[in-house]
């Protein structure tokens, strides 16, 4: 894209997202998170009925008597978008591909936390490291974001979910909302994937295609892996392959979301062929109500 098409492309994702944070979004971005985020606060005198594990056992010993620790809930958050860019995600039958999508969620998020005043950073990555932008705040910033996402050109085009994920561990030091949005097209992540979610929010954004799991019937079709350069032939007419196809898919999509529910991580799946706006609406009310629930 020439600088004049980012700058329009830019433009019209702001507009679109900023309507869709405004009208349907306020509400439920800041309290979907409440009571994950505490930091200390100071120390006061134990009074019956405290939890026993807030004492501060050092300042009990020199005081002579129970002391407790008192936490507030943080007021901002630091959000983190951590974006698959690898050749996958450039597949799409429909109107759209599943980078596109990305992008749009990429950029409902990073406004979202701009209008909350939060911080958002950009980790953009493939089988490496592609782009990492560290947390700021501000509208500037947000677009600065929104850029990277639409104009970067990775130099890989594998998937290396766990190497995102231990890179983001090493640069990321106080606990962020994680979004990690990816079609997830990688194996042997999950125990980075518990190790981060012990100290961040994570949430999974899985972004597939329906071509994915359901192939049309017309005959012989020649296929090639995007991340790897393999290419195939594949008989779509056989109706036992086309039930093939279709049961790998699903089996992908159940082992995806038994993996993320053993880890303790919230999944939201958004599809090209659909609108993704009312999934996403409901997933952020959802959480929404089990954070003040978890709260009260």
């Amino acid at each position: 894209m020439t600088p004049r098409e980012v700058i329009r492309k830019v433009r019209r994702l702001e507009i679109r997202t900023r309507r869709l944070v405004d009208e349907s979004l306020a509400g439920s971005y800041h309290s979907m998170f409440r009571g994950r985020g505490m930091e200390f606060s100071e120390v006061r005198e134990y009074c019956p009925g405290d939890d026993v594990r807030t004492i501060d056992w050092n300042v009990s010993a020199r005081m002579g008597h129970p002391f407790v620790k008192k936490f507030t809930e943080e007021r901002e958050l630091t959000v983190v978008l951590v974006v698959d860019v690898s050749g996958s995600s450039d597949f799409g039958t429909g109107p759209t591909t599943k980078m596109a999508i990305s992008a749009e969620v990429a950029a409902l998020l990073a406004f979202s936390a701009t209008r909350n005043n939060d911080r958002v950073g950009l980790l953009l990555f493939t089988d490496r490291v592609e782009r990492f932008l560290p947390p700021r705040k501000g509208r500037e910033h947000a677009l600065r974001v929104l850029r990277e996402v639409l104009t970067i050109e990775p130099v890989g085009r594998g998937t290396g979910i766990g190497a995102a994920l231990e890179f983001l561990q090493r640069v990321v030091r106080k606990r962020a909302v994680v979004f990690l949005i990816s079609d997830f097209q990688d194996a042997g992540y999950e125990r980075t994937l518990r190790v981060v979610v012990r100290k961040h929010d994570l949430v999974a954004v899985s972004v597939s295609d329906p071509r994915e799991t359901l192939l049309p019937s017309c005959g012989l079709v020649s296929v090639i892996d995007p991340e790897t350069g393999e290419v195939g032939l594949l008989d779509s007419g056989s109706s036992a392959v086309r039930r093939a196809y279709r049961e790998f898919g699903e089996r992908f999509r159940s082992a995806l979301a038994q993996g993320m529910r053993r880890a303790g991580v919230d999944l939201l799946e958004l599809g090209t062929g659909e609108p993704y706006e009312l999934p996403l609406v409901r997933f952020f009310r959802e959480r929404a109500r089990r954070a003040r629930r978890h709260g009260a």
